[in-house]
């Protein structure tokens, strides 16, 4: 995901799948007081999630292609 970054390309996928990881547990996890949870949170948690898989798969182990191309 981040090719500019050179040979700091797996420190920066390993920071960026820590943050979007944190982001998606909490968002889903998310109730207030009455036990409800948040659109909001939901929806940015989901955005989060696909974003982790994504880097995951793709950048960081390499198993798949999600990007079309030659």
């Amino acid at each position: 995901m981040f090719e500019f970054a050179g040979e700091w390309e797996m420190p920066i996928n390993i920071i960026f799948l820590a943050v979007t990881g944190f982001i998606a547990v909490n968002g889903i996890r998310y109730r207030d007081e009455e036990g409800n949870t948040d659109f909001v949170r939901l929806l940015f948690a989901c955005i989060a999630g696909v974003f982790f898989i994504m880097v995951l798969l793709q950048d960081v182990l390499g198993v798949v292609r999600f990007a079309p191309g030659p």
